[in-house]
């Protein structure tokens, strides 16, 4: 359980409705954890190959996603949404994000 504050839950709302198209969604949950994967990996010299490879192709996921949305991604605007979009894929894995009552 993940519990967000006021300023989080608009960050993670406001991600949510610039990746709405499927298409775009279904390039995050392939990109968002194979550039996840690739930080562990390439922590050792033996696995920075690979590393490179999960990293570059997560990322190319990632640009595909926004190219079929139609905009940029939410990260060029405001950098904390490197962070928004592993929560956003936490929630869209099972994870739950407890937002304030109030939002």
């Amino acid at each position: 359980m993940i519990k967000l504050n006021e300023e989080w839950t608009e960050l993670l709302s406001a991600y949510k409705a610039s990746h709405a198209d499927p298409r775009n969604q279904a390039c995050h949950r392939v990109g968002i954890p194979m550039i996840l994967a690739s930080l562990p990996v390439g922590a050792t010299i033996v696995g920075l190959p690979a590393a490179a490879s999960l990293f570059t192709v997560g990322w190319a996921f990632q640009f595909a996603g926004h190219w079929f949305e139609g905009n940029d991604p939410a990260f060029f605007g405001d950098r904390r949404n490197l962070a928004v979009g592993v929560l956003w894929w936490l929630e869209k894995s099972g994870v739950r994000l407890f937002e304030p009552a109030d939002a």
